[in-house]
C-alpha cells in the first residue's frame, strides 16, 4: 500500500532516491543530494532529518510497493 503523505519528489530528493535505489536493486542506504543526483553534494543518512528519512523510507516502500525493478 503506498503511503499518501506528501514528500518532495524532485530528481535527487530523498523520496526520488529511496524509490530509485529500490528500483536498482541497490542496498537501503538513506540519502539524498542537494542539487542534481551523483553530481550535487550527497548527503547521507548521518545527516538526515526526521521528514528527510521518512521521505527516502517511502520512496523505498512505494516502489516496493509497485513491484517494479530494474532488469538487467
Amino acid at each position: 500500500m503506498k503511503n499518501d503523505a506528501t514528500y518532495d519528489r524532485r530528481h535527487g530528493g530523498a523520496y526520488d532516491r529511496g524509490g530509485a535505489d529500490y528500483y536498482y536493486g541497490k542496498k537501503f542506504d538513506p540519502h539524498y543530494y542537494i542539487g542534481s543526483t551523483f553530481k550535487g553534494i550527497r548527503i547521507g543518512q548521518e545527516a538526515l532529518t526526521h521528514a528527510e528519512l521518512s521521505a527516502y523510507k517511502s520512496g523505498w516502500n512505494d516502489a516496493s510497493a509497485d513491484g517494479d525493478t530494474k532488469q538487467w
